[in-house]
C-alpha cells in the first residue's frame, strides 16, 4: 500500500521536509472557510488507495480540531483504507485528574476522539505527568518521538560551555540526557507550583558553576512563568544571562517577551510548533515511527 502525507494549514514546511525523507507525495487539499466559520475541504489529489498521513501540530487545539476531524473523514471517504496523524505537539494532556469537583478528565477525553477519527499517532514527547504512557489513554497504536539528543547536539554546537539547568524533578531524566548529549554537567532545580502564575523556584548556591554558561531546557515553555523565575534567581547568584532551549514553544500570552524581559542571552526550539526561534529541525525523527505505522 502506498503512503500519502497531508498538511493541516500552517504545517507545509514540516511536512515538505517529511515528505522529502520518506520519499512520498503530498496530497493537494484545498481549504475553504465559509462566511459564518464553516469549514470546507477538497481533496485536489485522490486518497483512494492510498495510506494517508495528516500532519497537524495541535497547539492553540479547538479550532483546529474540526478541520483535522473533517479531513481524516474525507480521506477515508474517498478510499483511504488507513489515516494516521502526525501531531508534532500533542495537546489536552495537562488535565488527567478531577482537580476540582466537576471537572472534566481532557486528557482521557481527547483520545477517545481521536481514536475515532484516526488508526495511528505520532507524536513528540507529550507533556505526561500522571499519565506515564500514551497506550494508557490512546487506544489506537502510538509512537513517542524523543527530542533531548537533537537539543544536546545544537547546544554543543552552538553554546560554548554549557551548563544543563532543568527547572524541576520531572525535568531531571530529560535534563540528563541533554547533558550526555552535549558533554555538559547538568544540575535540576526544585519547583513549587502554587497556581498558573504562582511558581516558586529553589536553586542552591551556584557559585561553582560561575564561568558556565546557563542553559534552561524543558520540553514545553507554555506561559513562561517558571522560566522567568528561574532566569530572575540565575541571575542574582551572578550566572551568566541564560539560554534556553525548549521543545514545544507554545509561549501563551506575552510569555515570549516575559522571558525575553527577564534577561536571557538567547531561544532556542524544536520546530514541533511554527515559531521564530525554531531553530533545531526535528522532522526526520518521525520518519521510522511513521514507516513502522503506515
Amino acid at each position: 500500500m502506498t503512503c500519502a502525507l497531508v498538511a493541516l494549514p500552517g504545517n507545509e514546511a514540516f511536512t515538505a521536509t517529511l515528505a522529502k525523507a520518506l520519499g512520498t507525495e503530498v496530497l493537494k487539499v484545498t481549504w475553504h472557510r465559509f462566511p459564518d466559520g464553516e469549514t470546507n475541504l477538497r481533496f485536489d489529489t485522490s486518497p483512494a488507495g492510498r495510506s494517508i498521513a495528516i500532519v497537524a501540530t495541535l497547539d492553540r487545539p479547538d479550532a483546529k480540531l474540526l478541520p483535522l476531524a473533517f479531513c481524516a473523514a474525507t480521506a477515508r471517504d474517498l478510499g483511504a483504507p488507513r489515516v494516521g496523524l502526525v501531531a508534532p505537539y500533542l495537546c489536552y494532556m495537562r488535565q488527567d485528574r478531577r482537580f476540582v469537583a466537576g471537572e472534566g478528565i481532557t486528557a482521557h477525553y481527547f483520545p477517545r476522539m481521536i481514536a475515532q477519527w484516526f488508526d495511528w499517532m505520532v507524536t513528540a514527547d507529550p507533556h505526561l505527568h500522571r499519565i506515564h504512557d500514551l497506550s494508557e489513554v490512546y487506544p489506537i497504536p502510538t509512537r513517542v518521538v524523543h527530542c533531548a539528543e537533537a537539543a544536546g547536539r545544537w547546544i554543543k554546537a552552538h553554546i560554548d560551555r554549557p551548563l544543563i539547568v532543568g527547572p524541576d524533578e520531572e525535568s531531571a531524566q530529560w535534563a540528563d540526557v541533554i547533558a550526555q548529549t552535549a558533554g555538559a554537567p547538568a544540575i535540576v532545580l526544585r519547583k513549587t507550583r502554587h497556581g498558573d502564575k504562582d511558581v516558586t523556584v529553589e536553586i542552591p548556591n551556584l557559585s561553582e558553576w560561575a564561568g558556565y554558561q546557563p542553559v534552561l531546557v524543558d520540553d514545553i515553555v507554555s506561559s513562561g512563568h517558571s522560566m522567568v523565575e528561574t532566569i530572575r534567581r540565575l541571575r542574582a547568584q551572578g550566572l551568566a544571562a541564560p539560554w534556553s532551549v525548549a521543545v514545544h514553544a507554545v509561549f501563551a500570552g506575552s510569555a515570549e517577551a516575559e522571558i525575553r524581559a527577564a534577561g536571557i542571552t538567547g531561544l532556542a526550539t524544536c520546530n514541533t510548533i511554527v515559531h521564530p526561534t525554531n531553530a533545531i529541525d526535528v522532522a526526520g525523527l518521525f520518519i521510522d515511527p511513521v514507516r513502522d505505522l503506515v
